[in-house]
């Protein structure tokens, strides 16, 4: 279940080394910062009760997110009317960037370890 696999991926971030820790940051650092983009986008298209999600340019934070929210909406019902998947994924992404990639986050005190 989801407890299994989270453990399995933290026991696969511990045993990583340095070179493999420093890798990992260059690829998600770029991912977590553009997904919180696109989620600070679909907050504020929930503002706007018209649907401008097949219009250039907004489609372009629509589409590469809207599976993602589809799957989240069906467990997280909207609040008063108000959507708030996108605050949900932000605030996850957000998260997994300090935890991660913060300060004193896990991928950067690994490429700190002394080799």
């Amino acid at each position: 279940g989801a407890p299994a696999a989270a453990q399995e991926a933290v026991a696969a971030v511990a045993a990583l080394g340095p070179s493999e820790a420093e890798t990992l940051a260059l690829v998600l650092r770029p991912t977590l910062g553009v997904g919180s983009v696109l989620m600070i986008v679909r907050v504020v298209l929930t503002w706007f009760p018209e649907n401008k999600g097949e219009e250039f340019p907004w489609w372009l934070a629509v589409k590469p997110t809207e599976p993602l929210l589809r799957a989240t909406r069906a467990v997280i019902a909207p609040v008063g009317g108000v959507d708030v998947t996108p605050i949900v994924w932000f605030a996850v992404l957000s998260f997994l960037n300090e935890i991660l990639l913060g300060p004193q986050g896990i991928l950067v005190l690994i490429q700190n370890q002394v080799r």
